[in-house]
């Protein structure tokens, strides 16, 4: 199970990404009666789609490494730049965007800078999910799982 849990939580990271922003958020515009009530419930699901991206990357970070070792997992060491990437861009999305877009300040520049924002963290994320996936696959003394799974 440890060595699965990098690809869970990129998964997971991806996943909610995936999710809000290109299934959830396009269906709150298309069947709630105004664009006003979609766009105050969009920005609260951003808002707490950040807080599961850092909470994520956050963890990417905390098993990156084996305990007591310098060195980083080869997934980590391949997926670093990606991890730090996505983590500030979903907090500049939230805390330097989202609150341009909540004042109704430049509403086009503002939403497409944030949607950009949002697609770069869509790749880092996924770009993690496929490091944490190609992880060296230690071979197995006579079939055993070494997880215990």
């Amino acid at each position: 199970m440890r060595r699965r849990l990098p690809a869970l939580v990129a998964a997971l990271w991806w996943g909610s990404l995936t999710t809000i922003g290109f299934l959830v958020v396009p269906l709150l515009f298309a069947y709630l009666p105004s664009p006003s009530i979609a766009g105050n419930m969009a920005a609260r699901l951003f808002a707490a789609q950040t807080w599961v991206a850092v909470a994520c990357c956050l963890v990417l970070l905390l098993i990156s490494r084996p305990r007591n070792a310098v060195a980083q997992y080869p997934w980590a060491q391949a997926a670093m730049l990606f991890i730090l990437g996505g983590l500030l861009l979903a907090l500049l999305n939230q805390y330097g965007v989202a609150p341009r877009i909540v004042a109704r300040q430049d509403l086009r520049l503002w939403h497409s800078v944030g949607s950009v924002l949002y697609a770069l963290q869509w790749c880092c994320a996924l770009a993690v999910f496929w490091h944490t996936l190609r992880q060296e696959v230690a071979p197995t003394e006579a079939g055993c799982d070494p997880d215990g799974v």
